[in-house]
C-alpha cells in the first residue's frame, strides 16, 4: 500500500515505517509541524520517502494515517479527496485527554461514521467518549535497541520531553526526591538547564538535550534502572524501549504504567515512598537490578514486539482499505 501520513511522534512512526508499505511523508521547506519530512535521530527505511504537499496532488494514496485533526483539512486540500468518503482513513490517537472534566471528553473524532480511531493504549480507549465512531486498540511496538542492558552506573535514567514546561505531567516535581537516592540522567527535549530549575546541583542531576536515539540507549543502558514518574501521558515508548534493553524500572503506576510494566519488573505504585524505596534497592543490588531488568525485557518483547504490532498494522489496514472498496 501508498500510506499517507506525517511525522508526529518520532518512535511512533519510526515503527510504523518498518513494515512492508511504503510511506509518504509531507516535507515542507521550513519543516515545520505539517511538514517535517523524514527523521534525522531516528534510522528510517528508504520506503519512507519525503513528498511535497504539490507531489500529492498527483500520488497514488491508498489509505491516509490522521494523527491530529486540522490533517483532514489538509489532506483534502492537498490530494483533493476528501478523508473518509473519497480515501480510507484510520485516526491513530496518541494521547491522553487533556482538558476539561476527563471521563467525559469527547472525542475530536466522535460521532463520525467515515473514519476508524485506533488508540495506541487501552487506558486512551478507555477514557475517550467516542460516542459511535468505530473505535480498536493496536498497542504499540518498539524497534528493538541494539544495546543491552550493563547496569555498571549506579546512576538512574530518565527520558521526557519539555520537563520545565509540563512539570506535573511529567513528573518533574518529584525528580528532586530521586536524586537523594542516586544521581539522574535526564535525556530527551528542552532539558537542558532541568537542574538549576530543581535547584539541584550539577552532581545529582544532568541534563543531555536531544540526544540520537542509537546514543542515547547506548547510555541508558549502563545506568542501573529507569525512572518513569509520567502523572498523565499514554504511554513513553522510552519506556517500553527501556525495558526491551533490559533495564530494571522504577514507574508511577498512572495510566498504561501499570499494564506495562509487571511488579517483578522493579517497582509500580502509586506511593512515592515504595517508589524511592525500590530506586535505593536496585542501586544498592546489582545482581537485583539484572534479574528484575530480565523481567522487564521478556514483558516488553512479548507484548510490544515490533512483528505484532506491525501484523496488527497490516490487518487494520486490509479490512480498512479493502472495506471501502
Amino acid at each position: 500500500m501508498n500510506i499517507l501520513l506525517w511525522h508526529v511522534h518520532g518512535s511512533w512512526t519510526t515503527s510504523f515505517v518498518h513494515g512492508r508499505h511504503d510511506y509518504l511523508i509531507p516535507t515542507t521547506p521550513e519543516r515545520g509541524p505539517y511538514g517535517l519530512g523524514r527523521a534525522r535521530t531516528y534510522p528510517w527505511p528508504d520506503s519512507a520517502r519525503e513528498i511535497s504537499p504539490d507531489g500529492l496532488s498527483t500520488a497514488p494514496v491508498d489509505v491516509v494515517i490522521l494523527q491530529r485533526p486540522e490533517e483532514l483539512d489538509l489532506v483534502e486540500r492537498w490530494t483533493g479527496r476528501r478523508p473518509g468518503r473519497d480515501l480510507p482513513a484510520v485516526y491513530v490517537e496518541h494521547n491522553t485527554p487533556k482538558e476539561g472534566n476527563v471521563p467525559h471528553s469527547r472525542h475530536p473524532m466522535a460521532d463520525r461514521d467515515d473514519l476508524l480511531v485506533s488508540h495506541v493504549t487501552h487506558f486512551n480507549h478507555l477514557f475517550w467518549d467516542t460516542g459511535s465512531t468505530r473505535t480498536t486498540v493496536v498497542e504499540h511496538g518498539v524497534v528493538a535497541p541494539a544495546v543491552e542492558w550493563t547496569g555498571e552506573l549506579d546512576r538512574l535514567a530518565v527520558v521526557i520531553n519539555e520537563p520545565v514546561r509540563r512539570w506535573r505531567v511529567t513528573g518533574t516535581d518529584l525528580l528532586s526526591r530521586f536524586a537523594e537516592i542516586a544521581p539522574l540522567d535526564v535525556y530527551g527535549l528542552r532539558v537542558a538547564g532541568l537542574a538549576d530549575h530543581l535547584g539541584l546541583p550539577a552532581t545529582r542531576l544532568s541534563s543531555h538535550d536531544d540526544v540520537p536515539q542509537a546514543r542515547m540507549h547506548a547510555e541508558l543502558a549502563r545506568r542501573r534502572a529507569y525512572l518513569h514518574l509520567c502523572r498523565w501521558t499514554s504511554l513513553g515508548l522510552s519506556l517500553v524501549e527501556a525495558m526491551t534493553i533490559g533495564m530494571p524500572v522504577v514507574a508511577l503506576a498512572a495510566t498504561e504504567a501499570g499494564r506495562a510494566v509487571p511488579p517483578q519488573a522493579g517497582a509500580v505504585s502509586t506511593r512515592i515512598d515504595d517508589l524511592l524505596e525500590a530506586a535505593g534497592r536496585l542501586i544498592a543490588d546489582p545482581a537485583a537490578a539484572r534479574r528484575a531488568g530480565a523481567e522487564a525485557r521478556a514483558a516488553a518483547r512479548a507484548r510490544y514486539g515490533l512483528d505484532r504490532f506491525l501484523a496488527d498494522w497490516d490487518r487494520l489496514l486490509e479490512e480498512e482499505v479493502c472495506g471501502s472498496r
